[in-house]
């Protein structure tokens, strides 16, 4: 996605938390929120193009977005950044606490920051405060706390458009990203970039408009920290030892650690140099050259991680992961008949450019009050549905829903209505806080319910934002594995849910998966890649991710 996007949107956004912690209209906050969401979503870079095609920007909010692009920034936003501390912002995104709540804690109780907060509650200055019962300051207190974790990492959308981005600005003979975002992990620290160039490299990455502040400069290594708060190193390695210093920056210590013994062993010595016996170079040109000479497979980079891949390697017995181009299409979408930004033919067009099979069409069903979807609606998108299905001959469209998961463990519609759907995804949007048991009960309650097929994004979490919810996994993927519900991998980098841990124990339990983007927008399809790099880390192959399965495979799965 383009970079004066994702910037123009983030300004919509500060914007309308701003106006909304100084009291705003409701209203014009939600069409603030709306158009960052479109212009994040909008396909097109809107530096080159005119901001007022994208859906739901009228002429007031694009004279603003045009401001920014112009000059960073726009008159009414300096305005209201001016009048409304940073750190009374930043307290409105600890989770639970509202704009009301965070500027009531800063005109009354002087608290201008999660910091301060967190020092009034230890203090015991909010005893007594209406609405500030135990309850809620432990709530607080861990909110600000999952906050503060989140501040050391992002997570992978945010981790891989950084680093595609500078890969993209340097004029370099070879460069490729590293350490944990090789490995896929769903946050990541530092971003770890490799290159083949001169040493002029060092500069021109030093001179970027996106470097902050320049940490570390060096011929070999440079680090710095970008505008949006990450630290990027940045290594020269030699050409021929490309492989060599792959392998040892891509980690993890743990994998490292393991296949450094076996060359120990063998009375050699493995470094970001090479693979040495004495002085005699066996391998450093390719990864694959190296753990062959250690007499083991090529580790896929998302396994490298200390949990058994190496004795599985040294066996021959590692698994033929899945892979992006094995997924035959996307089972959980939306459009704008609820909260997605493009059409229903603007995003079956988008599906059948990236060569689909398949694709299904997921909008959210009525207890899901805020999206006003209704029966009628649904039924006329489907009609809808069929005629488009005249001029896609290639990609079978199929109609869902994504429905949602009540506290006890109902969906919206009836058996008769579900049917009518081809695929149903139900999920938890609500009731986030509910006991062990009652979250457990709700999960087995869809799982049992025949007009369910996949549990969408199934811990619930938003990471940086929102915790998993609290359920006996175990027993939810037992019962899963018993009646054929697959769990989905939801490839949205905030979300990347279910995580690999729960991943692998569900596999362990029989538990078939559907790796799905959850897109509210064309960019977003593109996600499933993250998906894949979760499925990846558990261990998973075309066997257990049923949207690599023929057409046929899968609907009958799914009429199970």
């Amino acid at each position: 996605m383009a970079r004066a996007n994702d910037e123009a949107a983030a300004a919509l956004t500060e914007y309308a938390d701003l106006f909304a912690l100084t009291g705003g209209d409701a209203f014009r906050v939600r069409s603030y929120q709306k158009a960052a969401k479109a212009i994040a979503g909008f396909p097109e870079d809107i530096a080159h193009a005119d901001v007022r095609r994208v859906p739901g920007v009228g002429e007031a909010i694009a004279k603003k977005v045009e401001e920014f692009l112009s000059r960073g920034s726009f008159r009414q936003l300096d305005d209201l950044r001016a009048r409304v501390p940073d750190g009374v912002l930043r307290l409105t995104r600890v989770p639970t606490l509202g704009p009301k709540t965070a500027m009531f804690l800063y005109q009354e109780l002087g608290i201008d920051s999660p910091a301060a907060l967190a020092a009034a509650i230890s203090a015991g200055r909010l005893a007594g405060v209406k609405g500030f019962g135990p309850k809620t300051e432990a709530n607080l207190l861990k909110g600000i706390e999952q906050m503060e974790q989140s501040a050391r990492r992002v997570h992978i959308g945010v981790a891989m458009a950084l680093a595609e981005r500078i890969m993209g600005s340097l004029p370099v003979e070879r460069i490729a990203y590293a350490g944990s975002l090789r490995r896929m992990r769903d946050t990541i620290g530092d971003v770890d970039l490799l290159t083949v160039a001169p040493p002029s490299v060092m500069e021109e990455f030093r001179r970027q408009p996106y470097v902050a502040e320049v940490i570390a400069a060096g011929d070999k290594k440079t680090s710095v920290r970008t505008t949006g708060g990450v630290q990027v190193d940045l290594r020269r390695v030699p050409a021929e030892s490309w492989g060599a210093a792959l392998q040892y920056f891509t980690g993890s210590k743990e994998h490292n650690v393991r296949i450094r013994e076996i060359a120990v062993k063998k009375g050699w010595k493995l470094s970001e140099y090479g693979l040495f016996e004495g002085e005699r170079v066996i391998a450093a040109e390719s990864e694959e050259d190296i753990y062959h000479a250690l007499g083991m497979q090529w580790v896929p980079p998302p396994l490298r991680e200390g949990g058994g891949e190496v004795s599985a390697a040294l066996k021959g017995e590692l698994p033929e992961l899945v892979t992006l181009e094995d997924l035959q299409g996307d089972l959980h979408t939306h459009t704008t008949l609820t909260d997605g930004i493009a059409s229903l033919e603007d995003m079956v067009a988008a599906a059948s450019a990236r060569g689909y099979a398949y694709y299904a069409v997921t909008d959210h069903a009525p207890d899901l009050v805020m999206q006003r979807m209704t029966l009628e609606k649904a039924l006329a998108q489907r009609a809808r549905l069929s005629r488009l299905q005249l001029d896609y001959p290639n990609m079978r469209l199929l109609h869902g829903t994504e429905l949602n998961i009540g506290p006890d463990g109902s969906v919206d519609w009836p058996l008769d209505v579900l049917d009518g759907f081809d695929v149903r995804v139900a999920s938890v949007h609500s009731h986030f806080t509910q006991s062990r048991e009652e979250m457990t009960r709700r999960f087995i309650a869809a799982c049992e319910n025949p007009g369910v097929q996949i549990i969408g994004h199934p811990t619930t979490r938003k990471i940086g934002k929102r915790g998993p919810v609290d359920a006996d996994w175990e027993a939810v993927f037992r019962v899963a594995a018993r009646t054929g519900t697959a769990m989905e991998i939801d490839s949205y980098p905030d979300r990347s849910d279910l995580p690999d841990d729960l991943v692998r124990l569900a596999r362990h339990h029989g538990v078939k998966f559907s790796i799905d983007s959850d897109s509210h927008a064309i960019p977003h399809l593109a996600h499933q890649r993250f998906g894949v790099g979760i499925a990846q880390r558990a261990g998973l192959t075309t066997h257990d991710v049923i949207n690599t399965w023929p057409l046929d495979r899968l609907l009958e799965f799914l009429k199970r």
